[in-house]
């Protein structure tokens, strides 16, 4: 499901926005897209920057962080977006569509830390699970060696209650998704040591073996509408869902947090990373509209005042950079320096 934010109607926008042929309205407006988790902090910036800056509109979509980028990167123009959310970095290969099609300034602005988060309905046992433990449930084909037949937690280790595996989560084209895959599946994978040597011997195989998750049922996409998913998962007890960190704290009055290897989800945790679901967070500008829409600059250093330690996105569940990433972060919101594409993977 598509969220949307739009605070002024829509007219035309800039028909070429590398030639910086757009009209004064048109140049006024700015569209982002891309992913759930950021979709919040965006559209609280946007409302804020729309309010102080009378003329201007800003739409913001939830389409999911892969989603996002693909439409970024299909060129440069009125018809495609000036920035994408996005709760994982830019991968080589999209930039790379961007480049071929026209969008090579793409500037990357980090906006802060997030902790991707199971969560389960607030009557619930406190649970806590290792990233290996998470993996064997959810992966396909768990460690190469067939597909996964685990039904109950207790099936994936005697420890663990006899509850059904239901786990609730995003989508393929969800960034969100690509963390769990990183920050979780992946590491739960390598616990075995031949998974790491599958790694140095044939990278697709393992990517397969470590972050194919299983379509029997235990795993469920959800959708990108993260509210719904908090609802599903407060009224289906035993039920698991994967989202946002602030997601989990808008709603603690009905989920509470899965711990993982003992540690639980909390500003602290996701801010000295020793939560293992810690990521950053992404707002990637499109360089080629910045001289047509003049406003775009004036947007994300708006972003760069509300994204400080007792700022507005902090009190929304953004946890901040802190000493060095923050610094660095806030000279790029006004700096707008393209980045360098042998930096991303």
């Amino acid at each position: 499901m598509r969220k949307m934010l739009v605070a002024l109607p829509m007219v035309a926008l800039v028909a070429a926005c590398g030639s910086g042929g757009g009209s004064g309205n048109a140049a006024a407006q700015m569209k982002v897209v891309g992913s759930s988790t950021v979709y919040p902090f965006t559209t609280a910036v946007a409302e804020v920057f729309q309010r102080a800056n009378p003329g201007s509109s800003v739409i913001v979509e939830s389409t999911g962080t892969g989603a996002g980028i693909k439409l970024f990167c299909e060129g440069v123009g009125g018809q495609t977006p000036d920035m994408v959310n996005a709760s994982r970095q830019m991968k080589a290969s999209e930039y790379e569509t961007c480049a071929q099609n026209g969008a090579k300034n793409v500037i990357e602005v980090p906006i802060g830390i997030d902790g991707l988060t199971l969560i389960q309905a607030k009557e619930q046992a406190p649970l806590n699970l290792t990233v290996d433990q998470i993996y064997k449930a959810l992966a396909a084909d768990p460690f190469g060696k067939g597909a996964n037949k685990a039904q109950t937690w207790k099936d994936v280790d005697p420890s663990l209650p006899a509850t059904k595996i239901r786990v609730l989560g995003p989508p393929p084209t969800s960034g969100t998704r690509d963390s769990l895959a990183e920050l979780i599946l992946t590491k739960g994978c390598e616990s075995d040591p031949a998974m790491k040597e599958l790694k140095k011997t044939d990278e697709d195989k393992h990517k397969s073996v470590c972050t194919k998750i299983r379509e029997d049922g235990a795993y469920v996409e959800a959708g990108e509408n993260d509210n719904l998913l908090v609802q599903k998962v407060s009224a289906d007890p035993g039920a698991l869902g994967v989202l946002g960190f602030s997601f989990l704290e808008e709603n603690a009055d009905r989920v509470s947090p899965v711990s993982i290897a003992g540690i639980a989800p909390t500003e602290a945790t996701i801010s000295d990373l020793s939560y293992p679901g810690s990521r950053k967070l992404y707002v990637y500008v499109k360089g080629e509209h910045l001289a047509a829409k003049p406003s775009i600059k004036s947007f994300i250093e708006a972003y760069a005042k509300a994204w400080g330690k007792g700022g507005p996105l902090e009190k929304k569940g953004l946890v901040p950079l802190h000493d060095a990433e923050a610094t660095a972060a806030t000279a790029q919101a006004t700096g707008l320096k393209p980045l360098d594409p042998s930096s991303l993977k």
